[in-house]
């Protein structure tokens, strides 16, 4: 699949071995989120504080939070838990009532603490109560306090989520669109923070039919419900096995609700959707190919550029990216030179490439690069535009991720369609500009570096400098700049390609007779 994806020649047409990683990169692109730390604990599990958007009476304690000696707050879980199991256990009058009453101390002692006590609530039984309580027929606010304790011991340690297995089939069962649509959608939450704990909890609740059911949460519009079903559904899906994906897109319905819930106001909603279909366009091609045949990409543009929030932003590039990466046709048909979304996106990426969040920076340049991967007419929209400059200014300044993202537009943009001999053709008056502009020194850092991927990248542009620039000027900048020992470091590298690559150009451009002739 990898090989004849389109996007094995969009990455880096300078050279197709490295284009032929496209897909494969787009879907670690899709994965690597989560190593960034902070956006990590904001995607994968959440405490739930406040509870869910209820019509129900329930009970909260605002924003005060508990601060006892740990000891004092185990003391009191332990108190909670026995109190449940008494509730439980009751069956006289008012059993419902006591049964809440319980729920809810439990829930408050599991919610308000910067470190809830879920280990000692574990030690003293909780979840067998908890199933208990959440079997059907019960009260809706009795199945709510019991969906919100067990969503919060989900959210913790591995072992602490690996104690909801037991109640994962009652969770799926409340997500019934006969229930409460809160009861539902707590739920929903529960089961979100069990699929951010891994790939095997993945795995149990796709056997276990989670996946349609939350589905179909998508589909009202009720905003806070399509909240949480989005996020559950983007743990859900996130792979690396691109099924659960395929299978999710496949749902009647959940097309129309992707793009309906995209359009609106709600940036909260808007933002969990899109993380949806970052995952859709990361690792199904049958999803990828669903998509395109809609007007999401129009959508998606028109909120990159409205949009000034970096939580918003980050899903929206990177859903753009998977889509450019993944089919020729995005370029080729929907960002035709000269339409205005064209002009817009390549607005917006300008927009992110001057942003402080190096991140933004990174994925801009990202799906800059698949742009300047199309058609000489793509090149030229991105050369004629403010994004050329700020590129330049990248590749000198930036950190190395951002500088060899930076790479890849620059090397995009000065080469054309491979000729009939496999070559690709050279856009002279782009290398040019962009050496003139100094760009050169950058490349070779490149090709110092410890990143192979990089170094082949930096040993590309060489090749360009040398094979284009007029009256052998490219062999006095390429030696000026130390490109030759930059080179000579591949002379006897393990990496037969890289190897084989420096010295041609050092034995074709720098060989015995040069420099005779001046």
């Amino acid at each position: 699949m990898a090989g004849e994806n389109p996007a094995s020649h969009k990455r880096d047409p300078i050279k197709n071995t490295v284009g032929n990683a496209a897909v494969q990169r787009r879907r670690q692109h899709a994965v690597s989120v989560v190593k960034e730390r902070r956006e990590a604990m904001f995607r994968t599990k959440r405490l739930c504080r406040d509870g869910v958007s209820s019509d129900m009476d329930v009970v909260t304690d605002g924003d005060m939070m508990i601060e006892e000696e740990p000891s004092i707050l185990e003391a009191q879980t332990s108190s909670a838990v026995e109190e449940l199991k008494l509730a439980v256990s009751f069956k006289g009058k008012g059993a419902i009532q006591k049964k809440v009453n319980a729920l809810r101390e439990l829930r408050r002692l599991l919610s308000r603490s910067e470190y809830p006590p879920v280990e000692i609530a574990l030690k003293s039984g909780a979840i067998p109560l908890l199933a208990q309580c959440l079997s059907f027929g019960s009260e809706d606010e009795q199945l709510l306090e019991a969906a919100w304790c067990l969503t919060n011991i989900a959210a913790g340690k591995p072992e602490e989520t690996k104690a909801l297995l037991p109640t994962l089939p009652l969770l799926i069962a409340h997500l019934g669109e006969k229930g409460s649509s809160c009861v539902a959608e707590q739920c929903a939450w529960a089961l979100g923070n069990v699929a951010g704990e891994g790939e095997d909890f993945r795995d149990l609740l796709l056997s276990q039919g989670a996946l349609h059911p939350l589905a179909r949460m998508m589909l009202p519009d009720k905003g806070s419900t399509v909240r949480t079903a989005a996020w559950t559904l983007s743990n859900l899906i996130k792979g690396p096995d691109p099924q659960a994906a395929t299978k999710l897109i496949k749902v009647d319905g959940v097309v129309d609700a992707i793009l309906r819930h995209l359009k609106k106001s709600d940036v909260d909603l808007a933002t969990e959707v899109a993380w949806v279909v970052v995952y859709l366009s990361a690792l199904s091609d049958v999803a990828t190919s669903v998509l395109m045949k809609t007007d999401l990409v129009q959508v998606l543009v028109e909120r990159l550029a409205a949009s000034n929030s970096l939580q918003s932003l980050i899903p929206l590039l990177r859903s753009l990216g998977n889509l450019m990466a993944s089919d020729a046709y995005t370029t080729n048909v929907v960002l035709v030179p000269g339409h205005e979304i064209t002009d817009s996106i390549i607005r917006s990426l300008s927009k992110c490439l001057k942003s402080e969040h190096r991140f933004l920076k990174k994925e801009a340049a990202w799906v800059l690069s698949n742009i300047a991967a199309g058609s000489v007419g793509h090149k030229q929209v991105i050369c004629k535009s403010e994004a050329v400059l700020l590129l330049l200014q990248l590749l000198d300044s930036a950190p190395f991720d951002i500088k060899k993202e930076v790479a890849y537009v620059l090397g995009n943009l000065c080469v054309a369609p491979a000729d009939g001999s496999g070559r690709p053709s050279l856009l002279l008056d782009h290398l040019v500009s962009f050496v003139k502009a100094g760009c050169l020194g950058g490349f070779i850092d490149l090709v110092r570096s410890a990143d192979l991927e990089a170094a082949r990248l930096g040993l590309h542009f060489i090749e360009l400098v040398l094979r284009g620039m007029p009256n052998g000027e490219g062999q006095k900048l390429v030696e000026g700049a130390d490109g030759i020992e930059a080179m000579e470091r591949f002379q006897f590298h393990e990496n037969d390609e890289l190897r084989m690559m420096a010295n041609l150009l050092v034995d074709s451009y720098f060989g015995e007779t040069y420099g005779l002739d001046e």
